[in-house]
């Protein structure tokens, strides 16, 4: 992020993605996981993109990426719970009613939340 302002990208412009997969191990992917909230920490949105990810086969033994739901459902909420909220995935319609969920249990549910994707 200090490279990024550095070289006159507007702080407000950056979002930071720890870049799970992309060349990393099944441990690497999940010490990003459990490590999240320092991203957090420093003040940016932070996205994530867990969806299909061939480390959730690996954890699972789902061989097939369409099988993953649940996988991502489980990265997603905990990444929710560690402060993420930007969302990369191919499943929305789960993704976004487990979201809903953990979110209603993070603060007091109120109203339902709505969504464009719908």
């Amino acid at each position: 992020m200090e490279f990024a302002v550095g070289a006159g990208i507007p702080a407000e412009r950056i979002l930071l993605d720890p870049g799970i997969g992309f060349g990393k191990t099944v441990e690497h992917n999940l010490e990003l996981l459990r490590r999240l909230d320092e991203l957090v920490a420093l003040g940016r949105p932070v996205v994530i993109g867990t969806s299909r990810k061939s480390f959730l086969g690996r954890l699972t033994g789902r061989d097939d990426p369409g099988e993953r739901v649940a996988g991502t459902i489980a990265t997603c909420v905990m990444a929710y719970e560690r402060g993420a909220r930007i969302f990369r995935v191919h499943d929305v319609a789960p993704i976004h009613d487990a979201l809903a969920v953990a979110a209603a249990t993070v603060a007091p549910w109120t109203t339902r939340p709505t969504s464009t994707t719908r």
